[in-house]
């Protein structure tokens, strides 16, 4: 369907309006013209295409020209004009039918605005764009773009006819003929066009889903597969074009050489043995100088190598017409040239003319040249060469023709060794018993090893050039018609021309002349010339313009492909050749592709450079074909080519035909050439592509998840699968930047890029208010996890208070059964300086939640002091408090962190607690086999706590902790309430602090306890605030004074504690009972017990760990009450104290480590 190029824009008004054009359709003009003060053009403003008449308003023109010249540039990645809105950003929209989606505008353009631009959308070559953009520069008039005009036969069949049509067809064809036999040939050639013929499937199914900028193949891979493969394979597509300059002018070369002016050659060689290396150096001399000027000719203006086009290109087709017109005429006259065997042995007709050894003038024998190349002298009686004196000399047709039935004895393959002799098969010669000097003799050899992988990717080349049709794209009329038909043509002419010229080449040229690659026994003829009508320097005019013309289309392709893989920006180090001059020309890209095609002119020889270009050019290939496949599989919603008939399958054939060609040909150059792409892909993959251009990597990403969590979400897994998943809550500033960037770090060296991490944060607001900060959070976050190199994703909430956002988080987070199963959140270090209580008190809901959720928790404390990812602890412990089991998180940590470089070193120590009923000999034996059951190297310690009674300043700790308490619950009452209260409760705490003084107890206390009470009368006026209910907790809890508190973790002796103090004539030390202070006695005796536990464990932990690199500890749980949660952070400090590095754990309900493999 063609799209229109001119429209008629009718503009509506009110409905009065609208009626009244109604009633007179010839008023639409004129109204147009019109400049009423009240009527404006709803479409005023934006670019619309030129009306039919001239429009009365100036402005509106000069806006049109404004946005046009704004609008010309590069296009966008994806499309030129949508979502392209920057022409009519400033515009207001003044009509009143649209009035509703006025406010859309500027984001989704009116569908006027979008046809207009999709009507005067041209797609323009890279030169043109940047040289129209010099002149925007300059302030230059415009010239007006005329559009595409070259259709399907001059623009996709004549191009590709000329590219695969080549050099190997002249100078190759028949050696490979000759060498694998026309079965084998057959087979190589059907191989190689299969898979070009598959190829173009694929790449018309590309070609047509959609516009083909300039840049051709590499343009179809990397929106297909995305900027990795697109880099990797883009570049090998253009190392592989670079070398197929050089493989061509080395084919001109050896034309020149060879064939044409044979005595122009700078190194000649005195011995035989040494003619391949002379010939190697002049091609290299030759190859240099025939390069640098065609490079001079592409810098010079390519539009000289355009005009030359159709001169090559006649050339290719003259020669393939001569070569079917001497097949034809051999059936009734076939040309004359003999060659000269002797025995079997097929000889070099340089130096000699006759074929005999002797000949009779004057009724005399004489001697021939030929004689005195094998003899001694030219004497009859001359000492002669073996096999020359056994054998007799014949001469037989080289060309015999299409009906002499030589096609029997050309069936079979004859591979040899480097130096074999060419032979005639089935004819008869005596074999000479010493063979040492064969190679200085003047027979036809072989000049290489021939094998059938060899010509495979010798072959190969002859067929590549399938993509210059698409890489035509932006100057075709049509190109989503012309690609798909013209390249196919192409393929199936030059495939029935190949497959044809095996069986026709075997069928009339003799064997022996077949496998002489360079015409030695045709007097130094191109062996195909010899068969061509009328002339053999037809062929070899020719094939060298073809050779010409060819190396001058790589020299010009290749730099423009190198150059549009710069413009994409996704290898960095290539930057520089996207410049070039002022009209858009690759200068600094033709430098190196001159660069790089002088390595393969300096190889030198065509049967070494071949193989190495078809690795490069049956890699773009199977990304062709895989791109292809990978769309059609995954049905993505744009996948909607124009050419029908393809098929995944297709595809997936062609790919593998692809990867077995490759290592088929050359198994070693396949495997470096896959690195090459290798690294290139890591390397932009390491560099970071920011490129998103829908490609199908992305889709099989996507699918691939969508598999792996469908197949997760069936059962939990395993204990041995059981690793950390992390949820990590961060805290950020009033900049939306991260409060603590050390908890990443920690992250980071526990997980190691393992697993999944989800860094969330909340922020507290709605989110219409609140999307801007959540969206620069959210960047914050990235770039803090980007520098402290932590693997994951990020997650901000915006929720109406903190508490519900981080609830929000731990419920939601992850998806299906890749969730995380383990919370990590810093400690509220200022929770005691937090004017507001919310913050602890959020803490403890987390804790709860997660206990709930039955996830782990672990809590880091002090985290700013823990160690970058840059630091490396020396000698050191990690030490692991193992109070209670909680599943084996404690054992399993350290194990983790330890594989980091940052804990590698540090060694692991296990601390376990023993009560006075436990034998602690056995439990260390007991936890030693344990370890070693787990694989795991620590340490193991037994720390024994003995009971002891409860100590003045574990009460001290208690009623300071009580007080404080109260003081909080009465700063939430009203004020007047407040002030009463606060009154009240003063002057009955002087009053006891009076009757304790008048009594004087307490005379014998430690140093610390009398420390303590020192505090408590200086701070009495701020602290010592006692509850209501306090006189209520004494009376309930004035029975349960504690006789000995015992470290009790088992649920036994849970049991025993609890029903032994609830006893009502509980026994009491006398001496407690007399050292009880009055303010002790309202202590809430579960607090004290609890802050007991919490003062000796925190004894024994600093005594052993102090200086450990890191303490785990296993983490207290809530209490179920809520009226005890300050408490409850008051005791975790306690707990707490005096240690550096903490990470306090909390299991989540499940065992996390196993003994079993």
């Amino acid at each position: 369907m063609k799209m229109p190029t001119s429209f008629t824009v009718v503009p509506v008004e009110d409905g009065a309006k609208s009626s009244r054009d109604d009633a007179d359709d010839n008023n639409v003009l004129r109204e147009e013209d019109e400049d009423g003060p009240g009527d404006q053009h709803p479409h005023q403003g934006r670019t619309l295409p030129p009306p039919r008449h001239p429009p009365s308003h100036p402005s509106t023109m000069e806006q049109g020209e404004t946005s046009r010249r704004r609008g010309d540039g590069n296009p966008k990645e994806s499309s030129p004009f949508i979502n392209n809105t920057d022409n009519d950003k400033g515009t207001l929209y003044d009509g009143k039918n649209m009035a509703l989606f006025e406010e859309e505008m500027d984001s989704n353009p009116m569908v006027s605005s979008l046809l207009s631009k999709l009507a005067n959308y041209t797609n323009l070559t890279q030169g043109v764009r940047e040289h129209e953009e010099a002149d925007d520069d300059e302030g230059a008039k415009k010239k007006a773009v005329k559009s595409p005009q070259m259709g399907t036969f001059i623009g996709v069949y004549l191009p590709c006819l000329q590219n695969i049509l080549g050099v190997i067809l002249f100078l190759r064809m028949t050696w490979i003929v000759g060498t694998a036999g026309i079965l084998e040939s057959f087979i190589i050639v059907a191989m190689c066009c299969s898979c070009t013929m598959l190829t173009a499937i694929s790449m018309s199914a590309i070609a047509t889903n959609g516009v083909v900028p300039a840049g051709g193949s590499y343009y179809m891979i990397s929106r297909s597969l995305g900027p990795e493969f697109g880099g990797a394979v883009g570049l090998c597509f253009y190392l592989g074009t670079t070398f197929a300059g050089a493989m061509y002018i080395l084919g001109t070369i050896e034309i020149l050489l060879t064939y044409i002016v044979p005595n122009a050659a700078i190194f000649k060689a005195e011995e035989k043995e040494l003619e391949a290396e002379a010939m190697l150096n002049n091609m290299r001399v030759y190859g240099t100088a025939c390069l640098t000027l065609m490079s001079l000719v592409v810098f010079v203006g390519v539009k000289y190598v355009n005009k030359l086009a159709l001169v090559f290109l006649a050339c290719v087709v003259l020669s393939i017409l001569a070569i079917y017109a001497g097949v034809i005429k051999t059936i009734f006259e076939p040309p004359d040239f003999p060659i000269c065997l002797l025995g079997n042995r097929s000889l070099q007709k340089h130096d000699f003319d006759k074929c005999l050894k002797t000949e009779i003038i004057d009724n005399i024998t004489v001697t021939t040249k030929l004689w005195s190349l094998f003899c001694d002298g030219p004497s009859l009686n001359a000492s002669c060469n073996e096999y020359f004196r056994e054998n007799e000399v014949t001469e037989v047709q080289g060309i015999p023709g299409l009906m002499s039935g030589v096609i029997s004895e050309n069936m079979w393959s004859t591979y040899g060794a480097a130096g074999m002799l060419v032979e005639k098969i089935n004819f008869p010669s005596k074999p000479a018993t010493n063979t040492s000097q064969d190679m200085y003799m003047p027979y036809v050899s072989n000049d290489i090893a021939t094998f059938f992988t060899l010509l495979v990717g010798i072959y190969f080349p002859s067929v590549t050039g399938i993509m210059a049709g698409s890489n035509r794209s932006g100057d075709l009329r049509d190109a989503q018609k012309s690609i798909p038909i013209g390249t196919i043509l192409a393929i199936a002419t030059t495939t029935f021309i190949y497959l044809s010229c095996v069986v026709l080449f075997g069928a009339c040229i003799e064997g022996t002349v077949l496998r002489d690659k360079f015409g030695d026994s045709v007097k130094g003829n191109l062996v195909i010339g010899t068969l061509s009508w009328p002339s053999p320097w037809v062929i070899v005019i020719g094939s060298f313009f073809s050779c010409c013309g060819a190396g001058l289309q790589s020299l010009t392709g290749a730099p423009r492909l190198l150059q549009a893989i710069a413009r994409d920006g996704i290898v960095p180090f290539l930057e520089v050749f996207g410049h070039g001059k002022a009209n858009g020309e690759p200068t600094w890209a033709l430098l190196l592709t001159g660069l790089i095609c002088e390595t393969g002119i300096l190889i030198a020889s065509l049967d070494a450079v071949a193989p190495i270009l078809s690795m490069f050019f049956l890699m773009c290939y199977l990304f062709v074909n895989l791109a292809c496949a990978l769309q059609t599989l995954l049905r993505t919603p744009n996948w909607r080519p124009r050419f029908k008939f393809y098929h995944w399958a297709l595809s997936f054939l062609g790919m593998s035909l692809c990867l077995a060609l490759m290592f088929i040909s050359s198994w070693y150059y396949a495997l470096v050439a896959m690195l090459i792409a290798g690294c290139i892909y890591k390397y932009i993959e390491y560099r970071g592509a920011e490129k998103e251009w829908g490609d199908g990597i992305r889709g099989i990403s996507l699918n691939a998840a969508r598999y792996a969590l469908m197949r997760l979400e069936e059962a939990p897994p395993h204990t041995k699968n059981w690793r950390p998943q992390l949820l990590v809550l961060l805290n950020l500033d009033s900049e939306m930047c991260v409060k603590h960037p050390r908890l990443l770090s920690f992250t980071t060296q526990l997980k190691a890029g393992k697993g999944l991490t989800i860094v969330g944060s909340v922020l507290e607001g709605t989110y219409l208010t609140k999307e801007t900060e959540s969206k620069k959070a959210e960047t914050n976050i990235k770039s803090s996890m980007s520098a402290e190199k932590t693997k994951g994703f990020c997650h901000v909430v915006v929720s109406s208070n903190l508490r519900d956002g981080f609830s929000h988080l731990i419920q939601s987070a992850g998806l299906g059964g890749m969730k995380h199963n383990c919370v990590l959140m810093a400690w509220p270090g200022m929770w005691k300086q937090a004017n507001d209580a919310q913050c602890w008190r959020n803490f403890i809901e987390t804790v709860r939640e997660t206990t709930a959720a039955h996830q782990a928790l672990l809590v880091a404390k002090n985290v700013d002091s823990f160690p970058t990812n840059q630091d490396r602890l020396g000698e050191g412990t990690i030490d692991v408090w193992w109070i209670v089991h909680d599943g084996g998180m404690l054992m399993l940590l350290p194990f983790l962190l330890r594989q980091h470089k940052v804990w590698r070193k540090c060694k692991m120590r296990i601390f376990t607690v023993a009560q006075m009923d436990d034998n602690s000999i056995q439990m260390k034996k007991d936890l030693q086999m344990f370890l070693y059951h787990l694989r795991l190297d620590a340490e193991v310690e037994v720390v024994e706590m003995h009971d002891s009674d409860i100590s003045a300043f574990t009460y001290e700790k208690t009623l300071v902790m009580e007080q404080r308490s109260q003081m909080l619950k009465q700063m939430q009452l009203s004020r007047t309430e407040r002030e009463r209260e606060i009154q009240s409760i003063t002057d009955e705490s002087r009053s006891s602090i009076r009757r304790k003084t008048q009594s004087g107890a307490g005379g014998s206390t430690t140093s610390r306890q009398s420390g303590q009470k020192d505090n408590t009368k200086e701070e009495d006026e701020a602290q010592l605030i006692h509850d209501r209910n306090t006189a209520s907790h004494a009376a309930m809890n004035s029975d349960l004074t504690p006789d000995r508190v015992h470290m009790t973790w088992t649920k036994e002796k849970f049991f025993t504690e609890r029903n032994r103090n609830r006893e009502p004539n509980t026994n009491m030390a006398v001496r407690d009972l007399f050292n009880m202070r009055p303010e002790w006695e309202s202590l809430n005796q579960s607090n004290v017990r609890r802050m007991h536990t919490a003062v000796k464990l925190n004894e024994v932990v600093v005594n052993k760990s102090q200086g450990a690199h890191l303490v785990l500890l296993n983490m207290p749980g809530p209490p179920k009450n809520r009226g005890g949660d300050e408490n409850y952070m008051e005791f975790l400090e306690v707990l707490l104290e005096g240690l550096n590095r903490v990470l306090l754990v909390r299991g989540g309900g499940r065992e996390v480590i196993t003994i079993y493999s």
